[in-house]
């Protein structure tokens, strides 16, 4: 069974979520499966300090986990219209990756979570891209054929899902942008079938 990996840092949970509502999109395309990993905190300190397994959650990626996946769906929550340094600091490690060229040719896509309206959600996902790009990945937005994203007055844009999260960052995840996590998670899905069946 072919492997969507989705790969995702979050901070107040909704990030997680929405990695959950994009899985279950990926599991509506038969054969193809999600598999949800996050990374850890980037430690102040000079060495490491955390678990190597997270307290609750989804598992830490692993450089398997990469290597192994059909396609990969990057998330993070949106850092001054960037991604989150926690997973900036994993992508940073994927040189080997790269230079074998693990990921070359499967799809991709990105998504996030900022606190306000215009807090960079799209300069967010388009920073998720430029490392997808150097791998030689696919990217896949979401098109308007997805009405939500004309409807939507939260998150949601064609470069990929994102979420409205609140000053206060707990907001929940609205209609809108729950049926375009799972429409881009589904969408992916069967992208990854028809490029692994050619």
């Amino acid at each position: 069974m072919s492997q969507i990996l989705i790969l995702y840092y979050s901070r107040h949970g909704a990030t997680a979520e929405m990695a959950r509502l994009i899985a279950r999109g990926v599991e509506k395309v038969p054969g193809i499966s999600a598999i949800l990993r996050t990374v850890p905190e980037v430690s102040a300190i000079c060495e490491a300090t955390q678990s190597s397994i997270p307290d609750s959650g989804a598992p830490y990626v692993s450089s398997d986990d990469l290597a192994q996946c059909s396609a990969l769906i990057l998330g993070s929550p949106t850092r001054f219209g960037n991604m989150a340094a926690a997973l900036k600091y994993f992508i940073d490690s994927t040189s080997t990756c790269w230079m074998s060229g693990q990921l070359a040719g499967k799809p991709a896509a990105v998504f996030t979570s900022a606190s306000s309206l215009h807090g960079g959600h799209e300069a967010t996902l388009l920073s998720m891209m430029i490392p997808l790009l150097h791998h030689g990945m696919v990217l896949v937005g979401t098109p308007y054929s997805e009405t939500e994203l004309i409807s939507t007055t939260t998150g949601g844009t064609p470069y990929g899902p994102s979420h409205l999260a609140g000053k206060d960052s707990n907001l929940p995840i609205s209609s809108d942008e729950k049926k375009l996590c799972i429409a881009t998670g589904h969408r992916v899905a069967k992208i990854t079938k028809k490029l692994e069946s050619n």
